[in-house]
């Protein structure tokens, strides 16, 4: 996480957050009381092979291998061999590792993600990816299959290459002790929210690990993106099996409430100790609320804390659209926090509708409007009046057509 993160205490300490202390009795009640819950976080199996690119021999993420593969093959379209060769490994994790590579025939630098297949679960990343073509998620351009020595069968998606994350750009204005311009986070929030507009309007999926390393921006303010704990929602903490897109809904709250602050709202090095954060700044959830998140858990007695108030957590005058957006995003109850359409048209982003608006640098904001039919399908045309600003409208092929 970023440099700035608070110091990690243990479960119930009554640590300062944000710069205020809950109650130390109570909290650390709370914690002691907690790890009777025995909440422990859950690893999800969502895998399966439909499609069936080529399988290639070799799958090195080392420097100077080079990987061979083709492309095309379908509609009529001509096998092309096309070789890439790896540069160095930009992450690793329990998804795989993804390493940057260059095209030998036309120089293109490609990320690649090298992703074990493993034969007991059914893995839809490769046809889902295959979905997401929208200009705020990182783009497929090819996939293929790569065995190794031992047999093993890998999925290797090439991607767009986006050199610099969300995370590495707000721990640079903690280094120098700044906080993000403003319309920054207004610009980077605003098209994380587009972005999952479209994923679970569109596609009718979650990302389920929003986070600033899976942010990527391109340029200055432009974001495309591909749970950690500091974002996880309160009803996965709870142990919810069944649970709804606004898990990516609180995620997008904690992005943009530790763009705000220089520092994760919701630090935890547990379960435990996560819940316990949330309830600091949140208070204690009442016993409907608790049930919306999982009814298990709703004869647990929490202590009452009072809820933070929002300018103290802050310590900084925000403007009131920004501290409303916030609560919108932070409900215990999954059903009353708003959608991530609802969040595009909110009146936090209301400068960025404004043609007026440049950059710090004086440039021009990213394209923001440029909206796809599939997009608007279905939505009240009062909804898309305020999603497209009127100077934009002249350019959306959607409103072109049904103006």
């Amino acid at each position: 996480m970023s440099s700035a993160s608070l110091g990690n205490g243990g479960v119930g300490s009554s640590r300062s957050v944000n710069g205020f202390k809950s109650s130390s009795s109570s909290v650390d009640w709370l914690g002691r009381e907690m790890h009777e819950m025995r909440l422990r976080d859950k690893v999800d199996h969502d895998d399966d092979r439909d499609s069936e690119p080529d399988v290639i021999d070799g799958v090195g993420a080392e420097a100077g291998h080079v990987i061979r593969t083709t492309v095309g093959g379908r509609n009529g379209q001509s096998r092309q061999a096309i070789n890439y060769i790896a540069e160095h490994v930009v992450g690793t994790g329990s998804f795989g590792t993804v390493f940057q590579a260059k095209c030998r025939e036309t120089g293109e630098i490609v990320a690649i993600k090298k992703v074990l297949q493993d034969k007991r679960y059914k893995n839809r990343e490769l046809q889902i990816m295959q979905m997401l073509d929208h200009p705020n998620i990182v783009g497929l351009k090819h996939s293929f299959f790569s065995t190794t020595d031992k047999e093993e069968l890998y999925l290797n998606l090439v991607l767009e290459y986006v050199p610099e994350t969300l995370n590495r750009i707000a721990r640079n204005y903690n280094r120098v002790n700044q906080r993000m311009p403003l319309i920054y986070v207004k610009l980077y929030t605003y098209q994380i929210c587009r972005a999952l507009a479209f994923m679970h309007n569109c596609i009718g999926i979650c990302h389920r690990d929003i986070k600033p390393q899976n942010l990527l921006v391109k340029g200055e303010a432009n974001v495309s993106y591909i749970c950690s704990r500091y974002y996880r929602a309160p009803e996965l903490i709870f142990g919810a099996t069944e649970y709804t897109t606004a898990i990516d809904i609180w995620s997008t709250g904690c992005v943009m409430a530790e763009l705000l602050l220089g520092q994760p709202l919701f630090p935890g090095e547990s379960g435990v100790d996560q819940l316990v954060e949330i309830i600091k700044v949140l208070g204690t959830p009442t016993r409907e609320e608790i049930k919306c998140m999982n009814p298990n858990y709703t004869e647990f007695k929490f202590p009452q804390i009072k809820p933070h108030p929002w300018h103290k957590v802050f310590q900084k005058r925000l403007p009131p659209e920004a501290v409303d957006l916030v609560c919108r995003f932070f409900q215990y109850s999954p059903n009353l926090r708003c959608t991530a359409l609802e969040a595009c048209i909110h009146p936090f982003f209301d400068e960025l509708r404004d043609p007026s608006t440049r950059l710090p640098n004086g440039r021009p904001l990213p394209p923001l409007f440029n909206f796809k039919p599939q997009e608007l399908s279905g939505i009240p045309t009062d909804i898309v009046n305020k999603l497209i600003p009127e100077h934009a409208r002249k350019h959306n092929l959607f409103m072109a057509l049904h103006s």
